[in-house]
């Protein structure tokens, strides 16, 4: 048997994610199906960093989430790390979802009642973690991503660019091997968005992540290794960004 996992048979470093015929369709009220994903095939490989293109509604945030777990396809198979993931079950998938991947979004989601450190310990809580623990490495983390000082600040303290670092902090607590980003500065100016975009990609260097951002914004796109662009349902490898 080989003993390491993440290498086939034919020593080539199996993909993190890989799609196979991915599709979703919607029913709309008028009995019609609305397809939104058509036969995608898709593949993140060790240590990527991709960006996934395209208009608002074409389906990004549909295919990020199927990737994630959060959602299921209508047709076709995901495999994180070679494993079916739609053959787990939905308690496996939330176990999966908390300690393999971490999610980015374009609305925070920070919890208003609670400071800084307790929204990026939460992850480990929910884990099992000791509360001290889980805040010790709460407070580490927001250190790595400059919001060591506003720990015990709450969100509505913060400026978009502030909840945001401490969104990526929470994402990454638990460790995880994928990133998956859905529009991360979609509701931050430029240059806050930029500032946040070179965070995500120090860290995904650092941390030796694979990753996917969403995003319709082509500056993004640039940052990344490789860049698709979605639209009537598919992907397709967009030229000229280059990390």
């Amino acid at each position: 048997m080989n003993e390491n996992k993440n290498i086939n048979l034919t020593g080539k470093a199996v993909p993190v994610i890989k799609t196979d015929h991915l599709a979703k369709a919607y029913l709309l009220p008028d009995q019609q199906w609305l397809r939104v994903l058509d036969g995608i095939n898709f593949e993140l490989k060790p240590g990527e960093l991709v960006a996934i293109m395209g208009v608002s509604g074409v389906g990004k945030t549909t295919f990020l989430n199927i990737l994630g777990g959060l959602d299921r396809p209508t047709e076709g198979r995901v495999y994180f790390e070679g494993q079916d993931l739609m053959a787990r079950s939905e308690d496996d998938r939330a176990e999966l979802r908390n300690k393999k991947i971490g999610f980015i979004f374009q609305f925070i989601y920070l919890l208003p009642e609670f400071t800084a450190v307790e929204n990026v310990a939460i992850p480990l809580i929910i884990a099992g973690r000791g509360k001290k623990q889980a805040l010790h490495q709460a407070r580490e983390a927001l250190e790595e991503v400059g919001m060591g000082h506003r720990r015990d600040s709450r969100p509505a303290q913060l400026s978009g660019g502030e909840q945001q670092r401490i969104a990526v902090a929470r994402a990454l607590i638990n460790e995880p091997k994928v990133l998956l980003a859905d529009e991360p500065t979609g509701n931050l100016d430029w240059k806050t968005g930029e500032t946040i975009i070179k965070l995500i990609v120090e860290l995904h260097r650092r941390k030796g992540l694979s990753s996917i951002i969403v995003t319709h914004n082509e500056k993004i796109a640039r940052f990344c290794h490789k860049s698709y662009l979605m639209e009537g349902g598919n992907l397709k490898l967009f030229e000229g960004a280059e990390g």
